[in-house]
């Protein structure tokens, strides 16, 4: 299993890599199986503070694979939320807002209103 992206240590090219293709499964700072979202927004997070420019592109393109993979119902995806205030690590509000609506949709698992989240994000990214 993968952990969370807490070490600045890490190689970018691993965030890159982690952010282009995510963990099947994530653990929590508990060792609890996780939301890989959670481990998206936090890579993205890290590598837009190093200054990589295609990691907004990366990721929304690897939280519209995930989002579809949970609307099909057949993935094991875990949808314990580790880190309910990780929407306060960005500068905007409004979009930490919408991050925290659209994970409050998956543990809930109503897809479809995060579906609509999803693409309020991408706009508010763009």
């Amino acid at each position: 299993m993968q952990t969370a992206v807490a070490d600045t240590a890490i190689d970018t090219r691993e965030l890159i890599k982690g952010l282009r293709r995510p963990p099947e499964t994530f653990e929590a700072n508990d060792g609890r199986p996780a939301m890989p979202e959670s481990f998206l927004w936090k890579t993205w997070l890290e590598l837009e503070s190093r200054g990589y420019e295609q990691a907004t592109d990366h990721f929304l393109r690897s939280l519209k694979s995930l989002h579809r993979r949970r609307t099909i119902g057949a993935s094991s995806l875990s949808s314990l939320d580790p880190d309910p205030f990780e929407h306060q690590m960005v500068q905007d509000v409004f979009l930490g807002e919408l991050w925290k609506a659209y994970k409050k949709c998956i543990v809930q698992h109503r897809t479809g209103p995060a579906a609509q989240l999803l693409r309020d994000i991408e706009e508010q990214l763009r």
